[in-house]
């Protein structure tokens, strides 16, 4: 979802910048709640004020409960076919291949700062493959990730 949202509201759009669109999605990672609709509550907000970002709170949150609401009716019909839980797997794989992507195209932005790409390697290891608790990690990566920030940004202010 964040890669097509990049799309639209950087790419197509021009709604904001490379450099917004990432700072927007950082906040919108850490808030509480669906990342797309804190991303789009935002842009609302800043679009339209108040009102866009109720419009885009309503925009995102209703259709999708509608598509949830019915896609567990079907669910219920399906469940026992072997083939509904082949589709099922197949859909898990193009989340995770949309995520990857998302993480890619991220990491481009970086601009070569290699602390970023190695906290997220880091966090990917931890918890993708030695498996430890994504909060235990997450609550341990935003002292150094902020560090790092605050460190990137004395460095670059000294030329």
């Amino acid at each position: 979802m964040a890669g097509w949202t990049h799309r639209e509201i950087v790419e197509r759009r021009g709604w904001l910048t490379d450099d917004e669109f990432l700072k927007t999605l950082t906040v919108a990672q850490i808030m509480p709640g669906a990342n797309p609709v804190n991303l789009a509550v935002y842009i609302g907000l800043k679009l339209r004020g108040v009102a866009g970002a109720c419009i885009a709170l309503f925009g995102m949150v209703l259709p999708a409960f509608g598509v949830i609401l019915t896609m567990s009716v079907v669910y219920q019909q399906l469940r026992s076919h072997p083939e509904a839980q082949a589709v099922l797997r197949g859909l898990a794989c193009v989340g995770i291949a949309s995520s990857l992507t998302m993480g890619i195209k991220t990491a481009r932005r970086l601009k070569g700062h290699a602390l970023p790409i190695a906290m997220a390697v880091a966090v990917f290891l931890m918890v993708g493959v030695m498996r430890w608790s994504l909060v235990v990690v997450v609550a341990g990566a935003i002292p150094v990730s902020v560090a790092a920030t605050f460190w990137i940004e004395r460095e670059k202010a000294r030329g």
